[in-house]
């Protein structure tokens, strides 16, 4: 009779134990390759004949080199971009102002036209007022001018320089300072129209400023003493 001490263990238990043991990972081993890779890297990233004590520190500078390049190329990038949105911008504001000013030669030839009617119209003989003809020719010449005029605002030129308007140096021209009876720095007289196209004076009005009241107007304006 067997007895239980000097009993074999079944043969399945001990088929499962060995198989069991094989399949445990060797942890130990993977780290040491691991960290082996590691070392091998930073060798061939700072040279065969870096010391391991001096590692640390070179790794740290190559990482903050290249963080500041890296920071270096993103300013770049952004002025790259900045200066691409700024030629987008002034090429568009060129091609705008090249439709606005397209006429501007063609309307500076026709400005001497637009002031001939004027005068014309200014220095019609008073002898020959109410003559039926004549009335028929000036009335033509007026209607004339007025056309001519819409047809520069259609086009954005703007006829300005008017008696009573306040003087303005980017839009008149003082050719003369007199005194008036409107208030000093208003445009007292009109020797020839200006014109402005889309916002931008294509020529001056040439103008007199009111230097203020005479001063005998003043003296008989004040009241005098009781």
């Amino acid at each position: 009779m067997t007895t239980k001490t000097g009993a074999h263990p079944p043969q399945d238990d001990l088929n499962q134990t060995q198989n069991t043991s094989h399949d445990v990972p060797l942890e130990t081993d993977g780290d040491e390759v691991n960290g082996q890779d590691a070392f091998d890297m930073a060798r061939e990233l700072l040279g065969e004949d870096t010391s391991p004590e001096d590692m640390g520190a070179l790794l740290i500078a190559k990482l903050q080199a290249a963080q500041a390049e890296i920071e270096a190329l993103k300013d770049a990038s952004l002025r790259a971009m900045a200066e691409t949105e700024n030629i987008r911008r002034r090429s568009e504001r060129e091609k705008q102002e090249a439709r606005l000013y397209a006429i501007d030669k063609f309307a500076r030839d026709l400005l001497p036209v637009a002031d001939n009617l004027g005068r014309a119209l200014s220095t019609a003989p008073e002898a020959f007022k109410g003559d039926a003809a004549f009335d028929g020719f000036t009335t033509g010449i007026d209607m004339t001018q007025r056309e001519l005029m819409t047809v520069f605002e259609r086009h954005g030129l703007v006829r300005v320089g008017a008696k009573g308007d306040k003087f303005d140096p980017s839009v008149h021209q003082a050719v003369a300072q007199i005194p008036a009876d409107i208030p000093a720095g208003e445009v007292a007289d009109v020797f020839q129209a200006g014109y402005v196209l889309a916002g931008r004076t294509l020529r001056a009005a040439m103008v007199a400023v009111s230097s203020g009241q005479p001063a005998e107007a003043l003296t008989e304006t004040k009241p005098s003493p009781e």
